[in-house]
């Protein structure tokens, strides 16, 4: 044999590198350690914007005999936020919690139905505005993706989200809520 063979013979002998698993599982379980700590983290400080918005009353239910619907819309809760402040987002009493949602507009005021999560209505009275958006808190969608609604609750102006299952509606959704908002300020 020549000398290049035996060169080559001799590095094909070497033998693999040995894994070092308790190098490996140890960082595998470091990385699962500080994931669920990020998580936690993430959980605590929900509970701790719950608990600064403690202030904020119950939310009203639905009346008993609330009339007849002016519009339905099947779509997604997307959460709300304090009026014009598009990443505050309010936690407390539910309001943070996506869902789907039914609403119901009536002249008695709008009823949110949220399957998994707490409804609320708000009254007649206390819708300030709609407009379409394009964002809040934790979603971003094309301009006018979503149904923004303004309304009061005690001493503040939230906004709610929502996106309908089919968004040609959020127009006339508009056009409805302010109308009827311009009645009840006109009435006052």
């Amino acid at each position: 044999m020549t000398p290049l063979q035996l060169t080559y013979l001799a590095a094909g002998q070497k033998s693999a590198e040995v894994t070092d698993w308790a190098a490996r599982i140890g960082w595998v379980i470091g990385i699962l350690l500080f994931v669920a700590l990020v998580y936690w983290l993430m959980r605590e400080g929900w509970k701790w914007r719950g608990t600064l918005q403690s202030d904020l009353p119950e939310l009203p239910t639905a009346p008993e005999s609330p009339g007849a619907a002016r519009l339905t819309m099947s779509g997604r809760y997307h959460g709300s936020t304090t009026a014009g402040q598009w990443l505050d987002r309010i936690v407390a009493h539910g309001l943070g919690t996506r869902s789907r949602a039914e609403l119901t507009l009536t002249d008695a005021g709008l009823d949110v139905v949220r399957p998994g999560a707490t409804d609320f209505f708000v009254p007649a009275d206390a819708l300030r505005g709609a407009r379409l958006d394009k964002g809040i808190a934790g979603k971003v969608l094309t301009e006018g993706g979503l149904l923004v609604v303004t309304w009061a609750h005690g001493d503040r102006l939230i906004d709610s989200g929502f996106r309908s299952d089919h968004a040609a509606e959020h127009t006339e959704w508009v056009d409805t809520l302010n109308e009827m908002i311009n009645k009840t300020e006109g009435a006052r």
